[in-house]
């Protein structure tokens, strides 16, 4: 049985690696050549469902799988699935729930983390296409203003027939 403080230090090491992860898949794969799915979340929803959802159950199997070796296999495994499962709910909670207000609640963020995390994720939104997007992580942002003016310069290079 792995030490409790060290199944604690991986759990964190795979929550906190998943932000990387997410902002990488966000960045190269979702605004990159699977851009089929996601692109249906830059637009207005029709129903309760898009075909970006689909995107939950593509990287829910890494951490089951992981979950299912560290009870079966190897205890290693376990604290990574649990890490990536416990970003995965904070991600649905405040991506899906908060963000996009598809839970059966309402929340304003008062504190200035929240706010910020929020709006950077609205900047994002305000480019509708494929190009010309920033602020592709979902528990951390640089400040709204700097995510703003490099969504403005894209946005104006992408006019002017650049590659952005």
């Amino acid at each position: 049985m792995i030490d409790t403080l060290l199944f604690l230090l991986l759990f964190l090491l795979a929550f906190a690696g998943m932000e990387g992860v997410a902002w990488l898949t966000h960045k190269y794969v979702m605004h990159g050549w699977l851009w089929c799915l996601h692109a249906s979340h830059h637009s207005p929803r029709q129903g309760p469902f898009e075909k970006n959802d689909l995107f939950a159950f593509y990287f829910a199997l890494p951490s089951i799988l992981l979950i299912w070796l560290g009870v079966n296999v190897n205890e290693w495994c376990l604290p990574i699935g649990l890490g990536m499962t416990a970003y995965g709910f904070c991600y649905f909670a405040f991506h899906d729930g908060i963000v996009h207000r598809r839970l059966p609640f309402r929340y304003r963020g008062k504190n200035p983390y929240m706010r910020r995390i929020i709006q950077a994720h609205y900047v994002h939104h305000a480019t509708t296409t494929k190009e010309g997007a920033v602020s592709f992580g979902f528990l951390y942002a640089r400040p709204v203003a700097e995510l703003d003016a490099e969504r403005r310069a894209l946005e104006n290079r992408v006019n002017a027939g650049g590659a952005a």
